[in-house]
């Protein structure tokens, strides 16, 4: 399906667990270079069941993630035509959707992204694109970061662009190559500890800011292997339950402070992260709005001039790459690039669910 302009919905779930986010998009091709407009945007949270049921499956049975899955992917068709009739939307190419990480373990061979079944265009009477990490895993790829290839094409005026959600990811431009990776967690720690004292997260780092940096725990998570793997590299939520939390939880201090030191970790591997300290970076994500994070990060990166941009941008940037990862995989052209995820070959990925009459 290739032409100049598309009308799409993309649709992203983090593993911060704030919720579905849906932004309605109009992409334009002039020149071989695509312009974007967001029209509506929202993000629709979840019940307090469905996070319980999301931080849990991590631990399901195959056939306990069978039958999530099948909730899950009716519980995301009805938010979906809930948005459309909501806003009116109509004469939609496609809706683009992410689903929601369970599994992530590349080094296995594996990666489920729930909500991705073919019934999903019936239900929503849309076609839909959807399931973009499978392939590549399959290919011996990491399954991520896949937002790097929409940096280049929608971002390519900044040196860096880094995502600060459930994870913190750096995409940039090195030899005329686009290299990316996940750098470390972020909100999945920091919510978990603001959890702990009745928070949903520590609103702009209010309490990260009164707590005190321990260095021996500080010290501990720099030196996990994670850091110091050869790229291409990425996390799933099982490395926070199974190594960043055991080792946050052997330190008897208070929450202020495994906040204040975490944050301080955030920042530290984000500076380790760019190859060179100068030029202009891009930062979206929930993490943006916590300024005491923003002033940590600032602190080692002095000569860094970073762009917080507009909300829709700040908030849906991964609703909206995966809109565009969607409307490639329609037109049959590459939307994940080997160089990034470690694939043996860049390749056109996803699947395409047309409704069935």
């Amino acid at each position: 399906m290739k032409k100049n302009n598309y009308n799409v919905i993309g649709v992203m779930s983090g593993t911060s667990l704030d919720g579905v986010d849906l932004a309605h998009i109009q992409f334009h091709l002039s020149n071989q270079k695509w312009a974007f407009k967001i029209l509506e945007s929202e993000t629709v949270g979840y019940s307090q069941s469905w996070i319980n049921y999301l931080k849990l499956a991590i631990d399901y049975t195959e056939n306990e993630l069978i039958k999530l899955d099948t909730a899950y992917t009716k519980l995301l068709s009805n938010i979906i035509s809930n948005f459309v009739e909501k806003h009116k939307i109509q004469n939609l190419d496609a809706v683009c959707s992410h689903g929601h990480t369970i599994l992530h373990q590349p080094e296995k061979g594996l990666t489920l992204q729930i909500g991705n079944l073919a019934e999903i265009s019936s239900l929503i009477q849309q076609t839909v694109v959807c399931d973009f990490r499978i392939q590549d895993v399959a290919l011996g790829g990491q399954g991520a970061p896949l937002v790097p290839i929409g940096d280049q094409i929608l971002f390519s005026e900044y040196d860096y662009c880094i995502n600060l959600g459930g994870f913190s990811n750096i995409s940039f431009e090195e030899n005329g190559i686009r290299i990316a990776f996940d750098i470390s967690p972020v909100n999945t720690v920091l919510n978990y500890y603001a959890n702990q004292i009745g928070l949903d997260y520590d609103d702009k780092g209010a309490i990260s800011r009164t707590g005190k940096i321990n260095e021996d725990l500080f010290n501990n998570l720099n030196a996990l292997g994670f850091y110091h793997q050869k790229k291409p590299k990425s996390l799933g939520f099982e490395f926070v339950k199974e190594i960043v939390l055991p080792i946050t939880e052997s330190f008897e201090i208070s929450i202020e402070d495994k906040l204040r030191t975490f944050t301080q970790h955030i920042a530290f591997q984000i500076a380790l992260a760019l190859p060179n300290k100068k030029g202009q970076m891009l930062v979206t994500g929930g993490g943006a709005y916590n300024d005491f994070l923003m002033e940590r990060i600032e602190s080692y990166l002095p000569e860094i001039k970073i762009t917080i941009p507009s909300k829709k941008i700040l908030e849906f940037k991964e609703a909206l790459i995966f809109a565009l990862l969607g409307i490639l995989k329609l037109r049959g052209e590459i939307n994940v690039m080997s160089s990034v995820t470690g694939a043996k070959m860049d390749h056109s990925s996803g699947k395409i669910y047309y409704i069935q009459e």
